[in-house]
């Protein structure tokens, strides 16, 4: 794959970033993804905290990531990132993870929104943005994150968490990482002591607010290792997540 309109950032893995086997957990990979995302606003001097000054950021909307495994301990990884697609309010963002020799190892891609923090509605990129990104229309995953996830009707396991402070990012909304940690909380220990996250396909729906209940719902599917997931607040109909995962044997 050639072209110009990339990003890359490099991670030497660290031990606080390992599971008890010396390997990089989801969450992790999440962070790490994130991290190059902010990097790439960062290098077209459009930094997430100067946005934020601005009282404009970008929320994640849907995404998906698959890992075919995970980095070990000081294994060196590139993560490169591009925009393949814009609409006025948002921007398809493309990720392929390499190892040290240039071995795909994952990929990910989300649809952000770009986002007026005070008024919570999305307004449009600003053509700067645009302009300095530019993009190239090449998918790193060909996956329709756009679909609908349903809520499920009936959990096989459920989990409750309360909405701390540390739960939400800059912009008050509670971060993308977390969701996945309370998905993975309701995972049958089973699963996630002899299996690895091989694909969780998400969509955002509403705001978590402070202080709120939420609930992790994990429903088991048909299909050998994949589970639908609901997050709900609890006592109330709001939804704010939903999303599907397929574990692989280690």
């Amino acid at each position: 794959m050639k072209f110009d309109n990339y990003f890359d950032q490099q991670f030497e893995l660290r031990y606080f970033e390992m599971n008890e086997l010396g390997l990089a957990t989801p969450t992790i990979m999440l962070g790490l993804l994130e991290e190059t995302a902010a990097d790439h606003c960062y290098a077209i001097n459009h930094s997430l905290f100067d946005l934020f000054e601005k009282k404009v950021g970008w929320v994640l909307v849907s995404g998906i990531l698959q890992m075919d495994r995970y980095p070990s301990y000081k294994e060196k990884i590139t993560i490169r990132t591009w925009l393949s697609h814009y609409s006025s309010i948002k921007g398809y963002r493309e990720n392929i993870i390499f190892d040290d020799n240039q071995n795909i190892i994952g990929r990910a891609k989300g649809l952000w929104v770009f986002f007026d923090i005070e008024k919570r509605r999305p307004l449009p990129i600003f053509n700067d943005i645009k302009e300095k990104w530019s993009y190239f229309n090449t998918s790193s995953i060909e996956h329709d994150i756009k679909k609908k996830i349903n809520a499920i009707d009936i959990a096989d396991h459920t989990n409750e968490f309360k909405v701390n402070r540390f739960d939400t990012d800059m912009n008050k909304h509670v971060n993308n990482i977390r969701y996945l940690q309370w998905v993975i909380e309701s995972i049958p220990e089973d699963i996630v002591d002899h299996y690895y996250l091989h694909t969780i396909d998400g969509r955002f729906i509403a705001e978590a607010q402070y202080g709120d209940t939420v609930l992790s719902q994990t429903k088991v599917l048909s299909f050998p290792n994949a589970f639908e997931h609901t997050i709900k607040v609890d006592g109330s109909d709001k939804i704010c997540a939903t999303a599907t995962t397929h574990w692989k044997k280690y």
